[in-house]
């Protein structure tokens, strides 16, 4: 991955700023890590069906969450018990899939994220669209931002993002 394609955060940035910044480097790779990346995904899902999209996910991402902690930011909540994590800080509790049809579903993921002197910036939301059917993203993943911080708002958000 080329160093000018990761995204440049800075401690300052606010949470819109930090979503913007994201898209950017999504928009930057997200197609040709998938071509790179879709035999295997393909031959995964056959297998494991939707885990293939974590797979892609823990690829994509992790970069991204990186980048933030490099700059200052916690975006991961303590772990629980039973929590499955993908792309380092997506944790599958903290998410939702309800919408779209069987061949372009979409799950949003959220992250509450603070500086490390432990102000909240506010909440990042990873949408990822894709298939049930086959291995298939249709679309770039994208993120959304939220001033809310609270679970309950974070909820009403992602509706209003998704009407």
């Amino acid at each position: 991955m080329k160093a000018q394609q990761l995204p440049q955060f800075r401690y300052a940035m606010s949470i819109e700023e930090i979503g913007h910044e994201g898209n950017r480097y999504i928009d930057s790779i997200w197609y040709s890590l998938y071509e790179s990346m879709y035999e295997e995904l393909t031959n995964a899902f056959r297998e494991m069906e939707d885990a293939a999209y974590g797979m892609y996910l823990d690829r994509l991402m992790t970069p991204l969450f990186e980048c933030l902690e490099e700059a200052g930011f916690v975006a991961m909540e303590p772990v629980e018990k039973n929590d499955f994590i993908i792309g380092r800080c997506l944790l599958f509790r903290n998410s939702l899939e309800k919408w779209g049809s069987e061949n372009n579903r979409s799950r949003i993921f959220w992250n509450v994220v603070r500086r490390t002197d432990g102000d909240i910036v506010g909440t990042l939301l990873t949408e990822i669209p894709h298939s049930h059917l086959k291995f298939h993203i249709p679309s770039a993943p994208v993120l959304y931002t939220l001033r809310e911080c609270d679970r309950g708002r974070i909820m009403q958000g992602i509706r209003q993002i998704k009407k």
